[in-house]
């Protein structure tokens, strides 16, 4: 992040930031505490260390993060903001490692091997998160994350998009988002056809366009990780603070991707690769729409 941006990004947050400053024994300005959180987010160092690096007692420093963490998400929180026909963006969930909960730890305990919350997020194609769910236990199916997400209940109660239809091949084609076969096939989420069914040229086509138009997301599950390496191996803050710190980091990415922050290609890829989600639900209509679409690439 450069200079600039961090001092923008001290502006943003200072009001808030000198408002609570009665909670502080010591006030220390916005910029060393905003410094402290960004440099504990970006590189996962002990609390005793940066404490040296920043001239603060190890709980001071503790304290500033977390309380940085919760401004973020306060004052920064609004991440939908997409006005574009037809494809809106692409889903996927990334694994968040964590230290093992106390309680129900088996749950946390992914088929990766290793305890994890779930960061289940839409990209957009400036690869800008506009829709988080963070905190699932790693033991989860992509598909019940999704089901039991606001984003769900929106996207089925007809909400989540305006009701902008284009006419393809005589078929309605709403406003819809890309996922990979985890995901369910519904009106506002497309998924790939089936692979080791027979497809046609035109239904391979169709799912290597719809591969490329999901790697946004990937990517920013890269940057994402690149940028704030707490979230890159694991996570080790209490579990109950745990969402706090995914959710900040989703703001800072979207914060710097908006700043044209400059990004060091490092090639981190996300290889999570969920159980598939059988095709059940909206079979006709869904059905329909991706052919529709399907033709229409095909054209």
């Amino acid at each position: 992040m450069t200079k600039t941006s961090f001092l923008c990004l001290c502006d943003i947050l200072r009001p808030y930031l000198t408002r609570e400053n009665t909670r502080f024994r010591s006030t220390f300005p916005v910029e060393v505490r905003v410094g402290v959180c960004l440099w504990r987010l970006a590189t996962n160092l002990e609390f005793r260390s940066i404490s040296h690096l920043f001239g603060v007692g190890i709980s001071t420093a503790c304290t500033i993060t977390q309380h940085i963490v919760t401004a973020i998400n306060r004052v920064m929180r609004p991440l939908e903001r997409w006005k574009l026909p037809q494809v809106a963006g692409a889903i996927d969930g990334t694994h968040i490692g964590i230290i093992a909960p106390a309680e129900d730890p088996a749950d946390y305990y992914n088929r990766k091997h290793f305890y994890s919350v779930i960061l289940q997020a839409v990209v957009d194609h400036r690869m800008q998160f506009w829709d988080i769910n963070v905190g699932w236990p790693g033991k989860v199916h992509d598909a019940r994350v999704l089901a039991n997400s606001s984003l769900y209940r929106r996207g089925e109660n007809g909400t989540l998009f305006p009701g902008w239809i284009e006419r393809l091949n005589n078929v309605d084609v709403p406003v819809h988002i890309l996922g990979d076969a985890a995901y369910p096939l519904l009106p506002w989420l497309l998924k790939p056809y089936p692979v080791g069914r027979g497809l046609t040229e035109a239904q391979t086509h169709f799912n290597f366009r719809l591969s490329q138009g999901r790697m946004t997301v990937e990517w920013a599950f890269g940057r994402l990780k690149g940028r704030w390496r707490c979230l890159l191996k694991r996570c080790d803050v209490h579990i109950s603070f745990v969402n706090q710190i995914i959710s900040a980091c989703c703001i800072l990415h979207n914060y710097c991707e908006i700043a044209n922050e400059e990004w060091e290609d490092e090639d981190i890829v996300d290889d999570v690769d969920d159980l598939v989600d059988p095709e059940i639900g909206h079979q006709a209509i869904c059905g329909q729409i991706r052919d529709a679409l399907c033709e229409y690439l095909a054209q």
